[in-house]
């Protein structure tokens, strides 16, 4: 690819381009998220809770499970739960 060339000069300009746009746009996203959790906060919730809710949300069912079975053996292993069924 010859960067100097009109072509690949253009396609570089564009994609650069349109990567930045995608950057300022993340960031416009990651603070309206952030705002999201203020209001969450100032509404008595637990972000750090939230957030825990979130990533359980969006693993599937079968994953979760066994990421809660994991856990219990391991808090079971530990003394800190109760006996694991």
């Amino acid at each position: 690819m010859a960067v100097a060339g009109g072509i690949a000069r253009d396609q570089l300009k564009s994609i650069v381009e349109r990567i930045e746009k995608l950057e300022e746009e993340k960031k416009a996203i990651a603070d309206d998220i952030k705002e999201v959790f203020a209001e969450a906060k100032a509404n008595g919730f637990d972000v750090k809770t939230l957030r825990q809710v979130i990533r359980l949300r969006k693993q599937d069912t079968s994953e979760r499970q066994e990421q809660e079975a994991l856990l219990d053996l391991y808090l079971h292993a530990l003394g800190m739960g109760g006996p694991v069924a």
